[in-house]
C-alpha cells in the first residue's frame, strides 16, 4: 500500500503539480473510466430488478420504487411523492389507479383517499439491490449444471494443455535431433491457419471417436496448442543445459528431469499460459455450439446464449449469470497476473 501511495502522489514538479501530472493522471483516469466503466454498469444493473431495468432514463444505481405498508392491506404499496393543491408536499400510497387518475392514501391516516393525476405523482426512490437475481437462477435454471460443465472443461483442459505444450517444448529446447527447427516452424506455421478453417475437420473427427455431446469432444482438438509451445520453448531455451547434464550424471530419468527441474523452474511462462488457457476455454462459444446439442452439456457461454428468449428476455436474470461467468476468468488473472510480465518477458530472451 505504501508503494502505491507513493506513485499517486508522486510529482514531476518541485512542491506543486506540474501540468504533465495533470495531463498524465487525467489520461489515467479516462482509461480507467473506458475500461471498468462498462464492468461496473453491468455488475450495478445485475442488482436490478426486472421493472428498474426497463425504466427510461437507465439509471446506474439500482435504485427501485419504494413501497410502505399500510393498515388494511395485504401487501405494501408503492410509495409516491404529490403536491397537494394547498402546495403541501407529502409522501402517499398508492391504492389504485385507473386510466390517468390515482387513489392515493397517507400511510399514517389510511382512512383518507386523495385524488391525484398520475401526471403530478413523483415516484419515491431508494437503494434496492435485488439479490435475489443470484439466488434465484440457481433454483429457477439448470445454473449449477452448466456452472460445473464449464468448470470441468476449463480445469481439464488448462491441465493437459500444460502437460502436452510442456513436453513439446521440453523435446524442442533440450532434445537435439534431426528436423527439430523445421518442426518447430511447422508447429509455429499453424498460427496462420484461421479457426474457422478447420472446424469441419474437427468435427468429422470428433464425430468418428463418438465425442458428439460430450465434454471430452470439447476438450481434446485444441489440447495442444502451438501459442503454449512457443511461450514455454523460449522460456526454457534459458535454462541451464547444466542442471539437465548434472541430472542425467546422477541417474536421473528424463521424466524425472521434466517433472523435478524443467517444470518448477517454468513456472512463470505455465502460469502464462494456464491464464490464456483459462480464458480460452471458459470464453470459448462456437466449438462448444458445434459439439454439444443436449441442453444438460451446455456450458455457461451456451446457457446464456440460449437463455435469450425469441420474445422476451428476462435480463435481470441474464445479467446476474453473465457477472457470475466473469468471476472465474477475474479471480485467475488477479492470483496470477504478477507472473505475466516475468513469463513473457523470459520468454523473449533467445
Amino acid at each position: 500500500m505504501a508503494s502505491v501511495a507513493t506513485m499517486l502522489s508522486a510529482r514531476r514538479g518541485r512542491g506543486k503539480a506540474d501540468w504533465t501530472d495533470w495531463f498524465s493522471y487525467g489520461y489515467l483516469l479516462l482509461g480507467l473510466v473506458l475500461m471498468f466503466g462498462p464492468v461496473l454498469w453491468l455488475v450495478l444493473s445485475s442488482f436490478k430488478s426486472a421493472a428498474a431495468l426497463n425504466e427510461f432514463p437507465p439509471h446506474f444505481l439500482p435504485y427501485g420504487q419504494k413501497s410502505v405498508a399500510v393498515a388494511g392491506h395485504e401487501t405494501p404499496l408503492p410509495l409516491y411523492r404529490v403536491t397537494l393543491p394547498d402546495g403541501a408536499t407529502r409522501e402517499l400510497a398508492e391504492v389504485r389507479r385507473i386510466g390517468i387518475q390515482a387513489t392515493l392514501v397517507d400511510p399514517n391516516a389510511p382512512d383518507r383517499e386523495y385524488k391525484v393525476n398520475i401526471r403530478d405523482r413523483t415516484p419515491v426512490r431508494d437503494l434496492q439491490f435485488a439479490t435475489g437475481n443470484y439466488s434465484e437462477i440457481f433454483a429457477k435454471f439448470s445454473f449449477g449444471t452448466y456452472l460445473w460443465n464449464s468448470v470441468f472443461i476449463t480445469v481439464v483442459a488448462t491441465l493437459i494443455t500444460l502437460l502436452f505444450n510442456a513436453m513439446a517444448a521440453f523435446a524442442l529446447s533440450k532434445y537435439r535431433f534431426g528436423g527439430r527447427d523445421a518442426v518447430f516452424l511447422l508447429i509455429i506455421s499453424t498460427l496462420m491457419i484461421p479457426p474457422t478453417i478447420i472446424l469441419v475437420p474437427n468435427f468429422l473427427v470428433v464425430s468418428e471417436l463418438g465425442l458428439l455431446n460430450s465434454l471430452w469432444g470439447v476438450i481434446w482438438p485444441a489440447v495442444a496448442t502451438p501459442t503454449g509451445v512457443f511461450i514455454l520453448r523460449q522460456y526454457m531455451l534459458t535454462i541451464p543445459d547444466e542442471l539437465i547434464d548434472a541430472a542425467r550424471m546422477d541417474h536421473a530419468s528424463e521424466w524425472r528431469i521434466f517433472w523435478r527441474i524443467i517444470l518448477p523452474l517454468s513456472a512463470p511462462a505455465l502460469a502464462v499460459l494456464a491464464i490464456f488457457s483459462v480464458m480460452w476455454r471458459w470464453n470459448d462459444f462456437l466449438w462448444p455450439l458445434i459439439v454439444l446439442s443436449r441442453t444438460e452439456k451446455f456450458t455457461l457461454q451456451l446457457a446464456l446464449n440460449a437463455f435469450q428468449g425469441e420474445l422476451t428476455t428476462q435480463w435481470h436474470y441474464l445479467l446476474a449469470m453473465t457477472v457470475v461467468t466473469l468471476l472465474p476468468v477475474t479471480l485467475v488473472f488477479a492470483f496470477l497476473q504478477k507472473y505475466i510480465t516475468t513469463g513473457i518477458a523470459s520468454a523473449g530472451v533467445k
